[in-house]
């Protein structure tokens, strides 16, 4: 079987598998007690954000580098390009909601703490590993566009479904609020957003590559 392609020290896919499990769980429960709908509404509404989407996939990532790093999905998720993507979508997620959405509430206690966790925290750790023990010289910038699909099948997913219930995750994809040019362009910002990130740490990687050999 081949194995992993990315050796991570233990101690930190630990770090980041405790910190995000613990943030999504108490999330869950945050929003549960909230009681702004309906049980299954707000199940759904919760799997609706992608903060909780990219959080979840960072934190089994993590989770199957440290407890099975050579099964199949721990082969996918050691690939460069893979770790690459997750860095993308984190980054995206930290830089928006902390230059965007930060000002819009005041959160206190553990809604605080998870908040810090996910869009804060968890970033920083998983851009550091990144930076730190991702194998970059196999990054490829056609692999950038592919990269894009995640983002794009969750905007259209969030626009079908606030047509239907009249619920939207983020202020800035609000149509009822917006309308559709303006959400349309603000969708046309963060494509931009995550294209031009991935193609920079494509960049990046290629450069510290070639500097290392």
């Amino acid at each position: 079987m081949e194995k992993q392609s990315v050796r991570i020290p233990s101690f930190y896919l630990i770090l980041i598998s405790l910190l995000g499990w613990f943030a999504l769980i108490s999330q869950f429960y945050l929003i549960l007690i909230s009681k702004q709908a309906s049980v299954a509404e707000t199940i759904t509404r919760y799997f609706s954000f992608f903060t909780i989407l990219t959080n979840i996939m960072l934190a089994v990532c993590a989770t199957v580098l440290l407890l099975k790093p050579n099964s199949k999905w721990g082969i996918f998720f050691s690939k460069p390009e893979t770790l690459t993507a997750l860095t993308v979508y984190i980054t995206i997620v930290g830089v928006t909601y902390n230059a965007i959405l930060r000002f819009l509430w005041q959160p206190q206690g553990l809604q605080w703490i998870t908040d810090e966790l996910l869009h804060l925290v968890i970033p920083i750790l998983f851009l550091l590993m990144w930076c730190l023990y991702v194998e970059k010289s196999r990054l490829e910038y056609r692999q950038a566009f592919s990269w894009l699909i995640y983002p794009i099948v969750y905007m259209i997913y969030t626009a079908i479904r606030g047509a239907i219930v009249h619920y939207y995750p983020y202020p800035f994809t609000d149509v009822d609020v917006l309308g559709y040019p303006r959400v349309l362009l603000n969708s046309g910002w963060l494509f931009v957003a995550f294209l031009g990130l991935s193609l920079f740490l494509i960049a990046v990687g290629k450069y510290l590559s070639r500097q290392q050999r």
